[in-house]
C-alpha cells in the first residue's frame, strides 16, 4: 500500500464538504461507505485558508490532467460536487472514487483505489486550473 500522502483542502472546501456529509440529499444505502471515506479524508487534511491554497493542490471546481500509469492514457477532468457531476462534460464527483482520490492531492502525486476490476493508479501530471490560484474566492 501506498504511504497516505498529507492532503491539502482550502477551508472554503472543507466547510461545503462538511455540509456536504450532513445533507438529506445523500443516499445513505448507496454513498454511506463514501460519504464515511469522505469524512476520514476531510478529517486526515491540512486545512488552509482558501488564499493560501498552493496552486499545485487539487481543490475543488479545479481542472486537472491525470495519466492512467497502467496503460499511458491521459485524462482532464474537473472536480465538482456531486450535484455539479457530469461525466460526458468530464466533471466528476468528489464523491466518485478517482474524485475522491484527487481532492486535496498535489500535481506529480500518484493516487491509487481499489475498483472492482482491482488496482487502479494515476499521476496527476498538472492542475490546468485551480480557482484559487485563478484569484476566484468565495465571498
Amino acid at each position: 500500500m501506498m504511504e497516505q500522502e498529507k492532503l491539502v483542502l482550502p477551508d472554503y472546501d472543507v466547510e461545503r464538504l462538511k455540509q456536504l456529509l450532513g445533507s438529506d440529499a445523500n443516499d445513505r444505502e448507496h454513498d454511506g461507505p463514501l460519504l464515511k471515506k469522505l469524512s476520514t479524508e476531510i478529517d486526515r487534511a491540512i486545512v488552509v485558508p482558501s488564499r493560501e491554497v498552493p496552486a499545485d493542490v487539487v481543490t475543488m471546481n479545479s481542472r486537472v490532467r491525470i495519466t492512467d500509469m497502467e496503460d499511458g492514457e491521459q485524462s482532464v477532468y474537473t472536480l465538482v460536487f456531486p450535484q455539479d457531476a457530469d461525466i460526458e462534460s468530464n466533471k466528476l464527483s468528489v464523491l466518485a472514487p478517482l474524485g475522491m482520490a484527487l481532492a486535496g492531492r498535489r500535481a506529480g502525486s500518484t493516487v491509487e483505489w481499489e475498483t472492482p476490476g482491482g488496482k487502479a493508479r494515476f499521476r496527476i501530471e498538472k492542475i490546468e486550473h485551480q480557482p484559487e490560484s485563478a484569484g476566484i474566492y468565495p465571498i
